[in-house]
């Protein structure tokens, strides 16, 4: 295995008296695509919001990331939720989403001809035309703004791209055309990659590495070849495993 661009040793997520996460100890290898499978509730978005720094947890974190050595958390990691929290109603276009973004500033103040030029390379950085800047994000579908998103993600230039199910919700054939350019971004800059699915088709076919999480524990990890197996599935997955395997012969 490559060597990690990220361990996590012995962490423990507590909420509220109940254990979420418990004993979790892994590495995310550098330049890889990590998998992170289970049933639902088991606590793969906790897991990844402890990465981020949004839930106190127990145990170490540690990144050996490649921008600044003195501080050991990394600035650059990229992120794309499994939804949206903003308002869709809202009337704002793509371009609005994005300029509000990249400047954290009002948008009453105009997206200046510099701005625009930014957000267009960043929709071509993931294949989405340029005239979807000038469309409402709730006329856009579900492919389209994950792959505006997505682009929002890789503005950072991330070393770590983390992905809670972003492609939920979509139609199949267009979750594999965003699966296939996760894929190419990994091999095109070697940004590392940790992915929550469902899909396990996808997983077996981009995943370099998989992580089997229930009940808070890893029940099991590595290639997807050695973990993906009936055996494995049925007892991370226990009676779901209908509906994945399901899935993973589509």
């Amino acid at each position: 295995m490559k060597p990690p661009l990220l361990s996590l040793r012995d962490v423990h997520v507590g909420l509220g008296g109940n254990a979420i996460l418990r004993e979790v100890s892994a590495d995310i290898a550098r330049g890889q695509i990590t998998a992170l499978i289970g049933p639902n509730g088991c606590g793969k978005t906790t897991l990844l919001r402890s990465i981020l720094k949004e839930v106190p947890y127990a145990g170490e974190i540690r990144f050996h990331c490649g921008h600044d050595h003195s501080k050991p958390a990394p600035e650059h990691i990229g992120y794309v939720p499994q939804k949206l929290n903003i308002d869709v109603r809202l009337p704002l276009t793509v371009l609005d989403l994005l300029a509000m973004s990249l400047h954290q500033k009002p948008l009453f103040l105009g997206v200046n001809r510099k701005t625009r030029k930014m957000t267009e390379e960043l929709l071509a950085r993931v294949y989405a035309p340029p005239e979807l800047l000038d469309r409402p994000v709730e006329k856009i579908s579900g492919g389209e703004l994950q792959r505006v998103l997505l682009g929002l993600a890789l503005q950072l230039k991330p070393e770590l791209l983390l992905l809670d199910e972003p492609a939920a919700g979509i139609d199949f054939q267009t979750q594999k055309k965003f699966y296939d350019l996760l894929a190419e971004l990994n091999r095109t800059t070697g940004v590392t990659i940790l992915l929550v699915s469902h899909e396990l088709t996808v997983v077996s076919e981009h995943a370099h590495h998989v992580l089997c999480l229930k009940d808070g524990r890893i029940q099991c990890q590595g290639p997807p070849t050695v973990v993906l197996t009936g055996e494995n599935l049925m007892q991370t997955f226990g009676l779901d495993m209908a509906v994945f395997s399901h899935h993973h012969h589509h």
